[in-house]
């Protein structure tokens, strides 16, 4: 499934729309900052994986802090039968950074 930017995710939360959201990054990452969802640290997904089952039919979407270790646990559940799971590209980092400067006409 096709990876999922940080417009279209924010445009779906301000949309109030259910999200399954995964953080993959490590328990204290994801308290010092995060955008909601389980905190499964990548290193725990394999046997975790079981907290995952009763999403297997339903679109996942994975971040960590720059969309590397969120894009190897895509790849992993994936091989694991959920096809239906979408990398966060450039992760919290992107989530967070502050929106461009507005383009000044010429």
């Amino acid at each position: 499934m096709e990876d999922i930017t940080v417009d279209e995710l924010k445009r779906r939360q301000n949309a109030a729309e259910k999200l399954n959201i995964v953080d993959v990054r490590e328990v204290w990452e994801h308290q010092e900052n995060n955008i909601g969802g389980l905190n499964i640290p990548m290193g725990t997904v394999p046997i975790r994986i079981g907290e995952l089952e009763s999403l297997k039919e339903q679109e996942i979407i994975v971040y960590c802090r720059t969309g590397n270790r969120s894009g190897r646990v895509k790849q992993f559940l994936q091989h694991q039968g959920f096809d239906q799971v979408r990398n966060l590209l450039g992760g919290i980092e992107e989530y967070q950074a502050p929106p461009p400067p507005p383009v000044s006409p010429s």
